[in-house]
């Protein structure tokens, strides 16, 4: 029993710390706009990084989806099984977040963009 509540400290930390460190939509596209526009730019880890930050964002959206409907909620996406985004969409998309909402994070802007582009009908 010991065992589970020193775990579950750990784990509430863990995603303390997470959600503490959670990249804004300015932050992103600050970082975004100092990457070159070229082949070379995969091979930076900044765009690494990026990359890693909005997947990561999608997978939230995705498991919160996935929990709603497991616990018999609708959930605020119905996003499909596959959705395919270009770097010129993510960014479009951040950019039009207008300047005095681009500090939420990354995943909060993903969440607002697959409830509207995915709402459950």
């Amino acid at each position: 029993m010991k065992t589970r509540s020193i775990a579950a400290g750990v784990l509430a930390l863990s995603l303390f710390a997470s959600a503490a460190n959670a990249m804004t939509v300015q932050e992103f596209l600050t970082t975004a706009n100092a990457i070159p526009q070229n082949p070379t730019a995969l091979l930076r880890s900044d765009t690494r990084r990026l990359m890693a930050e909005f997947r990561t964002a999608v997978r939230t959206v995705r498991a919160e989806q996935t929990q709603a409907k497991a616990a018999g909620r609708q959930p605020a996406t119905c996003m499909p099984d596959k959705v395919g985004f270009s770097p010129n969409a993510i960014l479009g998309h951040f950019n039009a977040v207008p300047q005095s909402r681009r500090n939420i994070s990354v995943t909060q802007a993903v969440r607002e963009w697959m409830a509207h582009d995915y709402p459950c009908a």
